[in-house]
């Protein structure tokens, strides 16, 4: 049975004919509006994305033929196969974990099969978020800090704001790796080149690679960034920064197990404000700063599994691929 909390004059619309006419995507379980519609940011002239998953036909699943997603670039609709899409899942793919958590009236198209994975969405959840939504966005404010950096500063601030951008790792890596006395690591100016002491014992081999490895790749980001970074607008500057914030606050929810926040109700207007461009850029960075920090705080004390339930998932699965959803 197939229920729509979205008033379904939306898929009757011209642009979604090919969802009628398809036959691959005669068996959509789960079809939701995504994107700024579901993060709640919408401004004028917002598009209407449409993600979701299918079981796919049997020639699919016991065939030769193969079926990941179908993509309409026109109306900005992904449809993922149910295997891809628990897959994806399973990895804390930020893009597709989100949809499980948006709101009932973002909900498109939504079957019993796609009520089960939304229903387990916990089964989906473990440390992979560490990763795919704080040290990525962390990653990409830094680059989008050094892009803009390099897009207005002379060579003599430029450098500066390197340096300064380093140092402010170290309070990062006092949090993450084995502690080290206040100065035995030094970045500095000299002569208008950067200059690095380090004055360590006893350090474990294993957190020095890793505070050398991310050192290193702040330092070839902002050395890789092209004239392409020049070229983007202020405004989908502002629109960038804004998503990697929304990353932080979602991830720190769902190590705090408070479950996939996608509607971002309690910072909307502090969203807005950044993608409006009311708030300015050092601002952003220091609330990165202050979000960084409550990121690492709950991936610390976090009570997630290292990895997704693997064997509820393949149970879920195997009873939706066998039961109830597989068409014929």
């Amino acid at each position: 049975m197939m229920e729509s909390s979205v008033e379904m004059n939306l898929l009757n619309k011209p642009e979604y004919d090919f969802i009628r006419t398809n036959p691959d995507l005669q068996n959509i379980i789960y079809l939701v509006l995504s994107g700024s519609n579901a993060y709640g940011t919408t401004i004028d002239g917002s598009d209407c994305d449409l993600r979701g998953a299918l079981i796919e036909p049997p020639q699919y699943v016991y065939g030769l033929q193969q079926f990941e997603q179908f993509e309409d670039l026109a109306s900005d609709t992904v449809i993922y196969s149910l295997r891809k899409f628990v897959d994806l899942l399973t990895k804390a793919n930020p893009n597709v974990l989100e949809l499980l958590g948006v709101d009932d009236n973002c909900i498109v198209v939504i079957t019993e099969q796609g009520r089960e994975i939304r229903n387990n969405a916990n089964l989906f959840l473990s440390k992979r978020v560490i990763n795919s939504f704080g040290n990525y966005a962390i990653a990409q404010i830094r680059r989008l800090q050094n892009a803009l950096c390099r897009d207005s500063y002379t060579e003599e601030e430029q450098q500066r704001h390197l340096q300064s951008t380093l140092s402010a790792q170290f309070d990062h890596f006092q949090r993450t790796y084995a502690k080290f006395p206040d100065g035995a690591i030094d970045i500095y100016n000299r002569d208008g080149t950067l200059k690095f002491d380090i004055n360590l014992k006893s350090y474990p081999v294993s957190d020095f690679v890793g505070i050398y490895s991310e050192l290193s790749s702040i330092v070839k980001t902002y050395s890789k960034l092209n004239h392409r970074n020049n070229k983007k607008s202020e405004k989908s500057l502002f629109k960038h920064a804004m998503h990697l914030i929304r990353l932080l606050l979602t991830g720190t929810d769902i190590l705090d197990g408070k479950g996939i926040v996608t509607h971002r109700k309690d910072e909307h207007g502090l969203l807005m404000d950044i993608r409006n461009g009311n708030i300015k850029f050092d601002e952003i960075w220091q609330l990165a700063n202050a979000y960084q920090v409550k990121f690492e705080e709950a991936a610390k004390n976090t009570k997630l599994p290292n990895e997704p339930n693997f064997l509820e998932i393949e149970r879920m699965l195997i009873r939706l691929y066998r039961g109830r959803g597989e068409t014929h």
